[in-house]
């Protein structure tokens, strides 16, 4: 039985908290990072007229010492970043960081940059925030169902909340998670489920004009990009609507009437519509229907870059125009899908399945009338005919799962900025240097990596690209001498190793085969060794190319040659002191 205590806490022991790393949120249910910076402006001035602000909610996590936010992420973070000077007051004022040695060590370190603006908060002012006491509350003993009951019922009856964040946040089943899944590996926030509140603007998307400094840019993401949905929508979580509308449609084998009343009665638990859709997808299986719909997501984008690189907006309708359209999508993508999931097909010209969906919206129904399951299926039926004409059978679908989407690639290089000892980001094999020699010891530093990252533990996997670069003025050289377009994902750059192939003036085959030849002779354990290379990977990524080296977890320590090595963050060491390598080996 969960217990509630009444905690009344400082601001200056919040952000001691925040520091240890002992506040986290659960993305299993909680909302993105969505106030808008007027929001959070209104908080700080609250705050500094000494009103009260809402009690703060936050779970206790067992054996742990570290508590999970139930009710109040936006007030918090809000809180945080305004000490560490990501925005003024509403009069332009910044925390003054000298009159908190804590914070200003932090910006030392590094941790975040302090504002050079001359109108700061005085001495008294960072006091009152400091010492002003918030309404905590913190349930301990909770169980896991009680603590996805109380965040559901504080949030179902939020005003704040959109349609769809209201289904997702009164119900946590199998369903809702797939829709999450999806949600969060398209946009590009995918991460681990639970994670400090320091890490929640390296996941969260920034609208433009915001400037919140977050590191997913609404712009880059599919849906807005391709002008699908606006960049407002998806703070409203338009896109899990859209996803829940076509996987409901998809798995339970009908279509849906595209309605608010239609997809509030699948998320009713214990509603006939729910229980159909759980039961269909139990069958059908979650795995599966998220890799097809990624799978079905890439291959739209890929036909929508095979022209001019105009929107997929751009492309349906005959007349320019900015809205949205999120109905019409869906009919897209559920055509695509059933061509090429169910009937096992793939495209073979996508060229000319982009001239084929030129204008389609002159071609369909897309006015409430088109809402209708027959209407939505006639839209349906019309683009498959479309498409057909461009689309080879194939005799499975191994091609689906398992394989890399270029979402999957983007999610694991900003995961890599989160998760820094499981993943690794290298350039290639040549140095950026006018004569393009070649890195010799290139090879050898991944292969150490390779069994280091082994050596994270039984229950770790790890992947490592070749072909992404750091700095922006790496990608501006690699870009300058082999003439290519970077692609910007976070806070890296992709380039690719195509290039580097044409430099060495060898087939992208060849330069595929150097990496594995290279890992095949070398002195790393054996079995390690065979996984790895039955796990590598080469990625056309829109020409550019990336190898993708997997590391499936281990059951024993791995060794390169006779030496073990180990990560620490994003460095790869050699374990020389007895009580490491001790370390090491008690992990398995």
């Amino acid at each position: 039985m969960a217990e509630l205590a009444s905690e009344p806490t400082s601001i200056q022991s919040i952000y001691a908290w925040y520091n240890d790393g002992k506040i986290n949120v659960n993305r299993r249910y909680q909302r993105k990072l969505v106030w808008t910076l007027e929001e959070k402006q209104r908080l700080i001035e609250s705050i500094l007229k000494k009103y009260p602000i809402p009690a703060i909610l936050i779970a206790e996590r067992e054996h742990t010492g570290t508590y999970e936010i139930i009710d109040g992420l936006q007030r918090l973070h809000a809180i945080i970043s305004f000490i560490q000077n990501s925005f003024s007051t509403l009069d332009g004022k910044y925390f003054n960081l000298e009159f908190f040695p804590t914070a200003k060590a932090k910006s030392e370190e590094g941790i975040f940059s302090p504002s050079d603006s001359e109108l700061l908060l005085d001495r008294d002012e960072v006091s009152l925030i400091l010492d002003y006491t918030l309404a905590l509350s913190i349930m301990r003993n909770a169980s896991k169902i009680e603590i996805n009951d109380v965040f559901a019922r504080i949030n179902t009856y939020g005003h704040r909340l959109s349609d769809q964040e209201r289904r997702q946040a009164g119900v946590q089943n199998d369903f809702s998670e797939v829709v999450r899944t999806i949600a969060c590996q398209i946009r590009g926030d995918d991460s681990v489920d639970v994670l400090p509140l320091s890490q929640m603007p390296s996941i969260s998307i920034d609208l433009p004009m915001s400037n919140h400094g977050y590191d997913v840019k609404a712009e880059e993401v599919f849906w807005v990009q391709q002008g699908i949905l606006r960049s407002t929508d998806l703070r409203d979580s338009m896109d899990e609507q859209c996803i829940a509308d076509i996987v409901a449609s998809v798995v339970g084998g009908e279509l849906l009437t595209r309605s608010k009343d239609a997809l509030d009665k699948i998320y009713i638990d214990d509603s006939a519509q729910s229980k159909r859709v759980l039961d269909a997808l139990d069958v059908y299986g979650s795995d599966r229907i998220v890799e097809e719909f990624k799978y079905c997501i890439a291959e739209i984008e890929k036909v929508s870059k095979s022209g001019s690189g105009d929107k997929l907006r751009d492309i349906i309708f005959k007349k320019p125009t900015s809205n949205g359209f999120p109905s019409t999508f869906s009919a897209l993508f559920i055509a695509f899908y059933e061509k090429l999931v169910t009937d096992k097909k793939v495209i073979s010209d996508y060229a000319e399945t982009r001239k084929a969906l030129t204008h389609l919206s002159t071609r369909i129904e897309s006015s409430r009338k088109g809402a209708s399951p027959d209407e939505r299926r006639k839209n349906i039926d019309m683009i498959k005919g479309l498409i057909s004409s461009f689309l080879i059978d194939i005799a499975n679908l191994d091609h689906i799962y398992g394989a890399h989407t270029h979402i999957d690639i983007e999610n694991i290089i900003r995961r890599s900025e989160i998760e820094l000892p499981n993943y690794e980001l290298k350039q290639g094999l040549l140095r950026l240097d006018n004569c393009r020699s070649i890195d010799e010891n290139m090879i050898t530093k991944v292969i150490k990596t390779i069994c280091a990252i082994a050596n994270n533990g039984p229950n770790n996997v790890g992947t490592i690209i070749i072909g992404i670069v750091d700095s922006e003025s790496d990608k501006n050289r690699a870009c300058e001498l082999d003439k290519i377009e970077a692609k910007k994902v976070g806070r890296k750059y992709i380039v690719g190793v195509s290039r580097e192939a044409k430099v060495l003036n060898i087939t992208v085959e060849e330069y595929f085969a150097k990496w594995k030849d290279g890992i095949r002779n070398s002195a790393l354990s054996e079995i390690l060794k065979d996984q790895v290379l039955s796990n590598i990977d080469y990625n056309d990524f829109f020409g550019l190319g990336l190898i993708i080296i997997n590391v499936p977890p281990q059951k024993e320590v791995s060794y390169y040659e006779d030496d073990i090595y180990f990560r620490s963050a994003d460095e790869t060491i050699k374990a020389e002191k007895p009580k490491k390598i001790a370390d090491i080996v008690q992990r398995f």
